[in-house]
Formats: C-alpha cells, structure tokens, sequence
C-alpha cells in the first residue's frame, strides 16, 4: 500500500451510486417545480427539518411525508415527502464495485458512511439484509457500514466519523474519506482523514488512484 493509508471509507448513495439529486432533478422537472427545490427545502433547518430527523430516524415515513409537505409548501410549492422517498434508489457504478474489489486486494480495509432513510429500498434506505439485493451485495465488501438511520447521528456531525475510527480501531490520519457532499467531506478532513470530494465516478477514482499510487481507473 502506497504512503500511510490503510483504510478507504466511502460514502454511498452518490458515489457507490449515481447522486440521488439527479433523481431529484427528474422530479422536479417531471413536477413542473424549479430545479433543486428538493435541496433548497432540505437545506433550510438542516438539523432540524424533515430529512435530517428522519435520516437519524427520530420520525416515521407517515411523519416525513406531512413535515417535509409542509417545508414545500413554506417554500413556495405542493410536494408531499412520499414523492420524494420514492426517487432515492440510484444505479451502481459499475467501476466502483470494481474499485472496491481492487482496494480490498490490495490490502486496504473498506467502509461506509451512509446518511440514509430507514424505510423502503434504494441506495438512499436502510440496508435490507437481503443477500440477493443488489446494494446488499455491494455493502458486502465492506468491514463496516454505519447507517445514520441506525446509529441516530448523520453526517456531517463529526461523531459519527469517530465511530467508524473507533470500530476499525484506526486513527483518521490513515484513513481516506469519499463524499459527494463537501460539507460532509469537511469535517472527515479536520479530523486528520484524506478527504475526496466526488464530483463524477471517473473523477473520485482518479483522484483515489492518484493519492494511493493504485489504478483504479483502467
């Protein structure tokens, strides 16, 4: 293994997968509502508001829908939560599964941090324990997954990172972090972790490759 490094900790859904905010996007096109409106609801409070406190699942589906229906309307425009929960499951990116694969033999220890909703399917829900599921065949390869849904804390609070150090009992200076989200690639890096900020698939393994001296890409 090149330099130091000897885990790589992935978020998901928008890195693993295609960013659930093109499914957004289709949405509101779809919707006739403004482009990233879902965002723009779900960055007003957001510690507070309906995403955030489903994420840490301190309400139900039926709550979500009514709360987050509600920040729509405040925010302009009819959207019930349902709607929205319904558009999270993303496609795998193939070459991400093949990365992992490489990362694993060569020798690096693989995890996820994943903010997610614990009800229904997709990239964006809790994990379903279903061996045959194709999400549940990619959380597979790792040594540990951490589920905001589950662990009621999300990204980007810093605990949740220390948690994953803690359980692969690693500090954050030899761990490499992948996020979609620079507000969650932040904290990962005052920690001390070698943050990647996931714009394309092409782009994150690139810039993987290139801090492990590994090819991903090829």
């Amino acid at each position: 293994m090149a330099g130091s490094f000897e885990a790589v900790i992935f978020d998901f859904g928008g890195v693993i997968t295609a960013s659930p905010f093109e499914a957004f996007n289709r949405l509101e096109s779809e919707r006739g509502l403004p482009r990233d409106f879902v965002r723009t609801v779900n960055a007003v409070n957001p510690d507070s508001n309906a995403w955030a406190l489903f994420e840490r699942a301190a309400i139900s589906a039926a709550e979500f829908n009514e709360k987050f229906a509600a920040e729509a309307k405040a925010a302009g425009h009819e959207l019930d939560g349902a709607s929205v929960l319904a558009v999270l499951s993303g496609s795998i990116r193939p070459a991400m599964v093949t990365a992992l694969d490489r990362l694993k033999d060569a020798g690096y220890r693989l995890a996820c941090i994943t903010n997610n909703v614990p009800t229904g399917h997709g990239a964006g829900m809790a994990r379903s324990g279903d061996r045959s599921d194709a999400y549940e065949q990619v959380f597979a390869r790792f040594e540990h997954v951490i589920e905001s849904s589950k662990a009621g804390v999300r990204k980007p609070d810093p605990r949740i990172y220390q948690m994953m150090c803690e359980h692969l009992g690693l500090g954050p200076e030899v761990c490499v972090y992948l996020d979609d989200l620079g507000i969650n690639c932040k904290p990962a890096a005052q920690l001390g972790m070698a943050a990647i900020k996931v714009v394309s698939g092409e782009q994150a393994l690139a810039d993987l490759s290139a801090l492990l001296g590994l090819d991903l890409v090829g």
